[in-house]
């Protein structure tokens, strides 16, 4: 194994603790309502409530912190993520949920954004792709281990008691951090308006707006895909954690293809082979819904085409503007939770206002906009790359004379 490898599978176990601590909602939601005495849709908020934390609070974070040691950063933000963790374990009630979900949010994105430019600075260039999928299979494997052990925690004991778990393991994740991550100098501070300047960009926007619409048809059917299993399909507690499982192998080896597919095929091709082999599995979860042996398989062809997707669209949005990446993932990390909270709001909609049976359906066709808005992105990245070698050739033209 390599000098950096390590290190940054170091950071994706720790970005396992934090990813555990967003999703693990989803998989427990039923749960949550219950104990605190509100429904299900309105528990479902608590995943709106993070992400617009997460969107609102990572790119203020990171522009106001952008000359911190990127070490001390990542312990910063994971000492901000126990704090989170430990408001859900000790006090009671919907509202202090609500401020840890705050809390978690800011810890999380910060973290979550510091650790992908960690792992790229510690890769070589030819394998930066690879290195921000490792992390992003962090998240994935939180899908795999963390929520259907959550899941199996909160049927068994109390929901507090994964909060409680994973707090006492980001301590262990902090002094990991502090022995075996280098000091690396922080960037040059970047203002938020000067950030924003990059939305000045058509090419950059679409780009952007990729992330926007893919997000918000996964997270549409991703929030309420445990009550959905129980009482659409009529799947057991024991059958919906295998379910959960299952769907958290998938995202594991999705993430991990999507990395490998954008270094070897491009980016391009695996964003639209995702996509639509990602919206024909939630149109057909839609129409198979009520069966629990058709479910199974299409929730590992769901769950593994809407990962490959995630570090495709993380280096994707490296390659618009690689003199900023910092700049890009933070800003694609908030459209991400964004994405995320406009998914949980609309899927919460539709189950009070249409059926829950609906939620895959219309996530299927937040995907489909997605994919057209990759098309779009891909045409005016092509203009964009020919007219630069057109200014290069000119440059070179003038030179000669």
């Amino acid at each position: 194994m390599s000098s950096y490898t390590w290190k940054i599978y170091m950071l994706t176990a720790a970005n396992f603790l934090v990813g555990t601590s967003e999703y693990i909602i989803a998989g427990i939601l039923d749960k949550v309502a219950a104990d605190l005495g509100v429904s299900v849709s309105a528990a479902g908020q608590l995943i709106t409530v993070f992400s617009l934390a997460f969107a609102i609070g990572t790119p203020i974070l990171m522009a106001t912190t952008s000359r911190l040691d990127r070490r001390n950063l990542l312990l910063y933000s994971l000492g901000i993520f126990v704090v989170g963790n430990a408001v859900a374990f000790l006090l009671p009630g919907f509202t202090f949920l609500i401020a840890s979900r705050v809390i978690l949010a800011l810890g999380t994105g910060v973290f979550f954004v510091t650790a992908m430019t960690v792992a790229s600075k510690l890769a070589p260039p030819e394998k930066q792709g690879s290195a921000i999928a490792t992390i992003v299979m962090g998240f994935s494997t939180s899908l795999i281990v963390g929520v259907p052990i959550g899941r199996v925690v909160a049927s068994f004991y109390d929901w507090k008691m994964v909060f409680g778990g994973i707090g006492i393991l980001a301590l262990f994740a902090i002094l990991a951090v502090f022995l075996w991550i280098p000091k690396s100098e922080g960037e040059e501070a970047i203002p938020i308006g000067q950030q924003l300047a990059l939305l000045k960009e058509p090419r950059i926007v679409v780009a952007l707006m990729i992330t926007l619409f893919l997000l918000t048809g996964y997270a549409i059917a991703y929030t309420y895909i445990t009550p959905f299993l129980l009482t659409i399909t009529g799947m057991s507690e024991q059958e919906v954690s295998i379910g959960l499982f299952a769907f958290g192998i998938a995202s594991l080896v999705g993430s991990k293809f999507g990395g490998y597919s954008s270094d070897k095929w491009g980016v391009y091709p695996t964003l639209f082979g995702g996509m639509l082999v990602q919206a024909i599995a939630l149109v057909l979860i839609f129409i198979a819904g009520q069966s629990p042996v058709f479910m199974l398989p299409l929730l590992v062809l769901w769950s593994f085409s809407a990962w490959t997707s995630g570090p495709t669209q993380q280096f994707n949005l490296v390659q618009q503007a690689p003199e900023a990446a910092g700049v890009m993932l933070s800003l694609n990390s908030s459209v991400l939770q964004l994405a995320m909270a406009a998914g949980a709001g609309i899927g919460g909609v539709v189950v009070e206002q249409v059926s829950l049976a609906s939620i895959s359906w219309i996530g299927a066709a937040g995907v489909i906009v997605g994919a057209a808005t990759a098309a779009v992105s891909l045409r005016l990245s092509r203009s964009e790359a020919r007219r630069k070698a057109e200014k290069a050739s000119s440059k070179g033209g003038i030179m000669l004379e």
